[in-house]
């Protein structure tokens, strides 16, 4: 458990050094779901580590980071609006399907936005981000479902949570990043899926094990 603490407490460390907002975001909304779903104790550990971000010295700038974002007053956010403003019009001319992923054909406009699935619509089209979504649904109304019915392993129910929380965090921090949609990083997509992959085999192999418990 010490060697587990230390990488975690690494793992928080360096994610809080980069600065990022969406997945700070991102990995508060995969800690809650693993707090709603097994160790409600993490609400707790997540109030103390809030509190101390926003009455400790070392961490004001951060806090202001964020406050700063939330108002729309800091550069970044305020040319993330632009980026979404000019995606919403390359999506307006091309809905269906979008433009691909090699350019744009019209000069007044071009593909590239902070947001997983706004970047989705731009190179996919609605009929891409909705078949994205719908593979996402069926992800975790199977997840939540096989969670609901109990598992009869501790280490495959752990091992189940880590691998759904980490893609629930991946879709949250996606509404404000756009790494892990993106051909420039090929390493960060083919993760994502592993995770989806790696995740929907053990709810297959427990939903298994599920129903040959019932039959006896």
């Amino acid at each position: 458990r010490w060697l587990v603490a230390g990488i975690v407490g690494l793992t928080v460390l360096c994610l809080y050094l980069t600065y990022s907002r969406s997945a700070m975001v991102g990995l508060a909304a995969a800690v809650l779901l693993i707090a709603l779903l097994r160790y409600r104790k993490l609400l707790l550990w997540g109030v103390i580590g809030l509190a101390l971000l926003l009455l400790l010295p070392q961490t004001q700038d951060y806090v202001a980071r964020f406050v700063e974002g939330i108002q729309g007053q800091d550069l970044a956010t305020q040319m993330r609006f632009g980026e979404y403003r000019d995606a919403l019009r390359l999506i307006a001319r091309y809905p269906v399907f979008g433009v691909g992923f090699s350019g744009t054909p019209d000069i007044d406009l071009y593909i590239g936005v902070s947001s997983v699935y706004l970047l989705m619509a731009e190179t996919m089209g609605v009929v891409g981000l909705l078949s994205f979504l719908a593979a996402m649904l069926v992800y975790f109304v199977t997840f939540f479902s096989t969670m609901r019915r109990g598992l009869s392993d501790d280490r495959r129910e752990t091992l189940l949570l880590g691998l759904s929380a980490a893609v629930a965090g991946v879709l949250v921090s996606g509404v404000l990043d756009h790494y892990l949609f993106n051909l420039a990083y090929p390493h960060m997509v083919s993760l994502f899926w592993i995770y989806v992959g790696l995740g929907m085999a053990a709810i297959l192999i427990e939903r298994k094990g599920q129903k040959v418990r019932s039959s006896l």
